[in-house]
């Protein structure tokens, strides 16, 4: 049984979940911990409630619904476009508020029209708000890890450097950390002597002999997840991300671009501006960009009340477009929040790409919204 109760807005949620064709499911509130230790971000994997079973299996408390709302999907061989909606308890360790309380939202799989998909999950989550909050103003932060992804393409960035920038994307200290070793590259330490002079001398074959070696010796080989040929080539790819150092233009631009702040009526010229101004050539992006702002407003979502950031984003690895949170006017607790994650179903195991959006309403914050009202 739950130890705290149900939201009493329970049944109005559960409605508007049935007015907008979604099939509500259930999953089990213990789950497997690799799912979520491997792609939902440092920020949630530190707050996760870990045990283990008596096979040695690692296993948590649900601490989100997205990932076992995708593993369900992918189990029961439903076919696409399908969408999902749940109510439920997660388990969290919070700095404030309990760490057990309840979540509910929306995962919409499989619909090709991303932009009308992006459009309707926001469009969604204001709805929704709108009916337990009567008479509350919303507001909203938008982000788009796209545009950021063809911006730090756009500047020639070697795909290591893209890859590490992008896992960064939201967590501004973590990105600026990141720009500063860009701008003043420091050398690789703590390298084995041996190592770093074949690595230095580009002798492949000697490196992954000397690497193999030394597992052999060590042991470390009975159980390594990556063979010496795996390991050759990461100390690579390290030794010249250590070397890349991104020219002062460049830097610039990036700064400039993250700096951009606009009203979503006013973001695609925003945007475009900036990338004639700084000749990068961010074409596809713009377009998709410029296509979820023409599907909100066609939707009835007020463009005012979105606030568009070059550099938001949101704590979960999973993310690939699309990101947002809704707040109350002046507030800063968010109420929901959500967006775009085409990668996800591939990487917990679906055969063919589903193109992914959802968000989830934090229900304890809605109630302690409706009770100040």
């Amino acid at each position: 049984m739950p130890l705290i109760d149900m939201p009493e807005f329970s049944g109005e949620l559960l409605d508007e979940f049935a007015a907008r064709k979604t099939m509500r499911v259930n999953t089990p509130v213990i789950q497997p911990a690799a799912p979520f230790l491997d792609m939902a971000g440092e920020d949630l994997r530190r707050r996760i409630f870990l045990t283990e079973s008596e096979t040695g299996e690692s296993l948590c408390l649900r601490p989100e619904f997205t990932i076992p709302v995708c593993l369900r999907h992918i189990e029961t061989a439903t076919g696409t476009p399908k969408r999902y909606a749940y109510l439920g308890e997660v388990f969290r360790q919070r700095r404030e508020g309990g760490n057990e309380f309840y979540q509910a939202g929306i995962e919409d799989l499989g619909d090709g029209d991303v932009a009308a998909a992006d459009a309707r999950a926001i469009g969604d989550a204001f709805g929704i708000l709108n009916r337990l909050l009567p008479g509350q103003t919303l507001s909203a932060r938008l982000g788009d890890q796209k545009v950021f992804e063809a911006v730090i393409a756009a500047l020639g960035l070697p795909l290591g450097w893209q890859k590490r920038l992008v896992q960064a994307f939201g967590d501004t200290a973590q990105l600026d950390a990141l720009l500063e070793s860009l701008v003043s590259p420091k050398p690789m330490t703590g390298l084995d002597a041996r190592v770093a002079g074949l690595l230095a001398t580009g002798e492949e074959k000697v490196l992954v002999e000397y690497i193999d070696s030394v597992m052999q010796e060590t042991g470390y080989s009975t159980n390594a997840s990556r063979s010496p040929q795996e390991i050759a080539r990461r100390l690579r790819e390290k030794l010249a991300l250590a070397a890349t150092r991104l020219p002062d233009d460049s830097f610039q631009l990036l700064k400039q671009f993250l700096s951009l702040q606009a009203p979503l009526s006013e973001a695609s010229k925003t945007l475009s501006d900036f990338a004639d101004k700084a000749k990068l050539k961010l074409g596809a992006a713009l377009a998709d960009f410029d296509a979820r702002v023409a599907a909100l407003a066609n939707g009835g979502v007020d463009l005012g009340s979105v606030t568009y950031g070059a550099a938001f984003g949101r704590p979960l690895d999973y993310y690939t477009g699309l990101v947002f949170e809704i707040t109350q006017e002046g507030q800063t607790a968010v109420l929901a929040g959500g967006g775009r994650f085409d990668r996800l179903m591939t990487l917990l195991g679906a055969k063919d790409t589903i193109p992914a959006v959802g968000f989830s309403l934090w229900l304890d914050r809605i109630e302690a919204a409706r009770t100040s009202a």
